[in-house]
């Protein structure tokens, strides 16, 4: 299928769910929502609910003209033409999720007397679900990044930096054509690529909301690799996503330079028991927060539910994420999201632990749902690194 054809199908797709929802159409300016159904310029999408989409293009016109998947773009027109655009339409969807207070003060003024719906749950729950070209650059970027991380033990040795490694492992992502964009949709998160951190650096706490943080570069980037030397009988963690046509694959793999202490490799084979099991129950129709709750009962029978997805008092509260165009998709394998799983949800299934003074550990990987059970798109095996 051409990408103007996988467009048109999302385009008819969101077209159904307004009509349901009783709304005239969507008016969509978060950039990642207006690449999915159109271009990355900067530019402002209307989809009607019956009807051809409007592009209106700030910067760049001529790149929207040669990329963007929709017929009819225009330059972004002067604020008091703008509502002439839309007349008859009375009820627009946005997605509040993402839409700044600012933003949706202006479209108020260009558009007065119209009502606004949010449609952040129903644009979500559709980019949830990957159509199968979406699956195949997936795919692709699973298996390139496994190449990366196949390739990086040839670097490892004790006594280097945390981020020298970090560095070699950026690079070569980067040459194989890695595009590093790791776009969030949560408030106030961020990251660079991923994370890489080795023994107790692994177990300080931190503002993102996963189950590890690592020291980082200085307090200002409080995330990811820092200076710290990695150490024999140390856990390295790498923890990095591969982005290739814009779409994240989130992958984990634990190294060593020599062997883990007992305490750390138990807790290494617990991680991989749960992510297995979890794998074999992602299938349509599977409860997203079951999924967690048997993934945390499997931990506290380990021994290891104090330390489960985090450092004690800062645990995460998930054991999955949705990846796609944007690291934090839905569904979520978490507490409280009791909705069930769908065909071709694409979903990192990342059971961690935490030990306190020793390091964090576990594995991650992205999964397909399918009717057999999660798809396992980072190809790589799953085994511990010894080196």
């Amino acid at each position: 299928m051409s990408l103007i054809k996988e467009c048109s199908a999302r385009i008819a797709r969101l077209q159904t769910k307004l009509q349901q929802s009783e709304l005239d159409g969507a008016l969509f300016v978060y950039p990642i929502d207006v690449y999915y159904y159109a271009t990355r310029q900067n530019s402002t999408l209307w989809i009607p609910a019956q009807g051809e989409p409007l592009l209106l293009v700030r910067k760049s016109f001529a790149r929207a003209k040669e990329e963007a998947r929709i017929g009819d773009i225009r330059p972004f027109p002067r604020s008091k033409e703008f509502a002439a655009l839309f007349e008859g339409q009375h009820n627009i969807g946005l997605t509040y999720d993402v839409l700044p207070l600012q933003q949706f003060h202006y479209y108020n003024k260009l558009l007065p007397g119209r009502n606004f719906s949010d449609i952040s749950m129903l644009n979500r729950e559709l980019r949830s679900v990957k159509s199968p070209w979406e699956l195949e650059r997936m795919r692709y970027g699973g298996a390139q990044l496994s190449r990366v991380f196949a390739s990086i033990a040839d670097v490892l040795q004790p006594g280097m930096r945390e981020v020298d490694l970090a560095a070699e492992f950026e690079t070569r992502l980067r040459r194989i054509g890695g595009e590093g964009y790791v776009r969030m949709r949560a408030f106030n998160q961020e990251l660079f690529m991923g994370l890489l951190v080795s023994g107790t650096s692994g177990c300080s706490g931190g503002f993102f909301d996963g189950a590890v943080t690592g020291l980082g570069m200085s307090d200002a980037s409080p995330h990811g690799a820092s200076t710290a030397v990695i150490e024999a009988g140390q856990p390295v963690m790498i923890d990095y996503t591969g982005v290739f046509s814009g779409y994240i694959v989130d992958m984990t793999r634990m190294f060593v330079c020599g062997q883990l202490p007992d305490p750390l490799q138990n807790a290494f084979e617990a991680s991989c028991r749960i992510q297995n099991r979890i794998a074999a129950e992602m299938k349509p129709g599977a409860i997203c927060s079951e999924l967690f709750e048997m993934a945390a009962d499997m931990a506290t029978e380990a021994g290891l539910g104090d330390c489960f997805m985090g450092p004690t008092g800062e645990q995460a509260k998930f054991v999955g994420h949705g990846v796609g165009l944007e690291l934090d998709e839905f569904p979520v394998l978490a507490q409280g999201f009791d909705v069930p799983l769908m065909t071709g949800q694409t979903i990192a299934v990342e059971p961690k632990f935490v030990i306190p003074k020793m390091g964090s550990i576990g594995i991650e990987n992205t999964f397909a749902v399918t009717e057999q059970g999660g798809e396992k798109i980072s190809v790589l095996s799953d085994d511990l690194v010894s080196v």
